[in-house]
C-alpha cells in the first residue's frame, strides 16, 4: 500500500529535480540524482511516484537461455506485473545499454496497469514505440538487444544501485527534462513542501532578473528589500 500522501505527489509534481537537489545537498545528501538518464520524450509536469525496483546481474548464459521467460515466476515479468499502480519501476541494469532492459510491450503493459513512470540506467529496445507512451520512461539510449545477451533478472523490490544512485524500495523517484533524483521516503514531505517554497521564490527572482535587477542582495536575499519585494509578490500572485 502506498505510503506517499496524495498532497505531496502533487507538489513533487510542479518541483524540479534540480530545486530538489539542493534541498537534498542542504541535508547532505549529495548522489541522490541517478547519473546518465534522460527522457524519451519531453515532459510537462514531473513524473513522481514511490521505486520499485529490478535488479539485473551479468548473465550466466546456461540459466539465461530464451526459454526463461516461460516461466511465470521469471523476475522480469514478475516485476511487470507485480509494480503497483501509481509507482515508479526503477531498473539496476549496471549502467549497460548494450543490451535492453526491456522493451515496448513489457513497458506497455505497465502504463496499462497504471505504473506512474519507468527509469533504467540501461536502454530500452522499441524506443520510438515506447517515446509515443502516455506515461514518462527513462533511459541512457536506445538498445536492440534483448536483454538476455548480457543481463540476467535476479531480484525485485530489494535495494539497488541505479546511475550510482541508491535507491531503496519506496523511496520517492521524481523525474523532469533534467532527469531523475531519489528522495528517501521518510524525507518526502518535507521536502515537497520546502521545494513548493523554493519555487515560490525562484519564480520571483527569474521575474525579477527578466525585468533587469541585479542578482546580488536578491540571489540569495541578503538584502531586506529582496524579502520585502517577495512577500508583496507572493501577496500578489496568490503564492
Amino acid at each position: 500500500m502506498s505510503k506517499l500522501k496524495p498532497e505531496t505527489r502533487d507538489k513533487l509534481k510542479q518541483v524540479s529535480t534540480a530545486t530538489l537537489a539542493t534541498a537534498l545537498f542542504k541535508r547532505g545528501l549529495r548522489n541522490q540524482m541517478i547519473q546518465g538518464v534522460q527522457p524519451l520524450r519531453p515532459m510537462a509536469e514531473s513524473m513522481v511516484g514511490e521505486a520499485f525496483t529490478l535488479r539485473y546481474m551479468p548473465a550466466r548464459e546456461d540459466l539465461n537461455r530464451i526459454d526463461v521467460f516461460r516461466d511465470r515466476a521469471h523476475p522480469q515479468r514478475k516485476a511487470v506485473e507485480e509494480c503497483p499502480p501509481g509507482a515508479v519501476m526503477v531498473m539496476d541494469s549496471r549502467k549497460d545499454p548494450r543490451a535492453a532492459s526491456a522493451g515496448g510491450i513489457l513497458v506497455t503493459r505497465l502504463m496499462k496497469r497504471g505504473v506512474a513512470g519507468v527509469v533504467t540506467d540501461g536502454g530500452f529496445r522499441d524506443s520510438a514505440e515506447i517515446a509515443s507512451l502516455e506515461m514518462p520512461v527513462f533511459h541512457t539510449r536506445p538498445s536492440a538487444p534483448t536483454n538476455l545477451t548480457l543481463h540476467q533478472a535476479i531480484d525485485i523490490n530489494v535495494p539497488i544501485g541505479c546511475g550510482d544512485a541508491p535507491v531503496f524500495p519506496g523511496d520517492v523517484i521524481v523525474g523532469d527534462n533534467d532527469g531523475v533524483i531519489v528522495i528517501p521516503a521518510e524525507l518526502a514531505d518535507e521536502l515537497a513542501q520546502e521545494a513548493t517554497e523554493m519555487t515560490a521564490f525562484e519564480d520571483f527572482v527569474t521575474e525579477q532578473v527578466r525585468g533587469g535587477r541585479s542578482i546580488l542582495g536578491l540571489y540569495p536575499p541578503t538584502d531586506e528589500q529582496s524579502l520585502t519585494d517577495f512577500a508583496a509578490w507572493r501577496k500578489e500572485k496568490g503564492r
